[in-house]
């Protein structure tokens, strides 16, 4: 593990002196995963109880220092970034859950000890003092007993403590998968996910086979995340009458956010919103930046958190 720190550290110093001439390719959700990597290996719990995430968290690291190698989008680098954070936490909660563990099995094995060294001496006694001696092996028996018992209640709590971290970890890896896959960006109301003007019947709100799919990944993460909301946001360009353009974000937004629910999203749980031409993404002075102004944006929430409204002015 030393030398999988020692290869990651290089690659990032290789990266520093490689832009020396120029200003450094990196972000700060980079910048925070690898000092988050430092503390991970310099946590000896981790390399004793969770050398194979910290491997995956390394390689995670690598990806994200490479892409920043090669100067990759800043976004791009950002989300790579983002996954070897969250993979560096799993591997020092799993260390934190074992760790625990291993404390409660010694203080166990103390406590048998102590009672070991107890049942001793009350038998010696039993020696020289015959007629109490029945009466205190029979307390022995019944502490040893009750040891026993406290000794199995926190073997089974540890148990669950990690089957809950693992799942956590395991949820926690899947909604970054998905995130990553539909290309979401992180902001302050949460992450966003965008649905083109590529993904919807030409000037109509329906949603083609490929819109359908993007809907059917988001609607995977809602269902494993059930305390988080939607918000389906939609937008036009300015091209045609300001009453068509908001009807038709309207009408849009309106059938996402009627996929998501038709596809098992607790209908309390998405809210949509239609700005028509409002908010544009880019001016509305060529084909290519008026089809990036047609658009859905569905906000996914933070864990247990509203979404907060968008500026009245933008």
């Amino acid at each position: 593990m030393k030398s999988t720190f020692l290869k990651s550290a290089v690659f990032a110093c290789a990266v520093l002196l490689g832009a020396c001439s120029t200003v450094p390719t990196t972000t700060a959700t980079l910048d925070e995963a690898r000092a988050d990597y430092v503390a991970a290996s310099n946590n000896p719990a981790v390399a004793s109880y969770a050398p194979l995430e910290f491997r995956q968290a390394s390689e995670a690291l690598d990806r994200a220092n490479q892409a920043a190698a090669k100067r990759e989008s800043l976004d791009a680098i950002d989300r790579l970034a983002y996954v070897a954070k969250q993979r560096i936490a799993t591997a020092q909660e799993i260390a934190k859950a074992k760790s625990a563990e291993a404390e409660i099995a010694d203080a166990s094995r103390q406590r048998d000890r102590v009672q070991l060294e107890a049942r001793t001496a009350e038998a010696e006694r039993a020696k020289r003092e015959a007629a109490a001696a029945n009466a205190q092996i029979a307390v022995a028996q019944q502490q040893a007993q009750n040891a026993q018992q406290q000794a199995q209640d926190a073997q089974a709590q540890a148990a669950a403590a990690q089957q809950q971290a693992a799942q956590l970890a395991e949820r926690s890896a899947r909604l970054e998968a998905i995130l990553v896959e539909l290309h979401a960006k992180k902001t302050e109301r949460g992450m966003v996910v965008t649905i083109g003007d590529v993904l919807f019947a030409t000037d109509r709100a329906e949603l083609n086979a490929n819109g359908m799919a993007t809907v059917r990944k988001l609607a995977e993460v809602m269902m494993q995340n059930p305390d988080r909301t939607v918000l389906v946001e939609g937008f036009t360009d300015s091209t045609g009458s300001t009453a068509h353009n908001q009807d038709l974000s309207e009408r849009r937004a309106q059938s996402v956010a009627q996929a998501l629910t038709s596809l098992g999203v607790p209908r309390d749980h998405v809210a949509m919103r239609g700005y028509g031409e409002a908010y544009p993404v880019a001016s509305n002075d060529s084909a290519a930046n008026r089809q990036l102004n047609r658009r859905v944006e569905i906000v996914l929430s933070n864990e247990n958190a509203s979404i907060p409204p968008r500026a009245a002015t933008r």
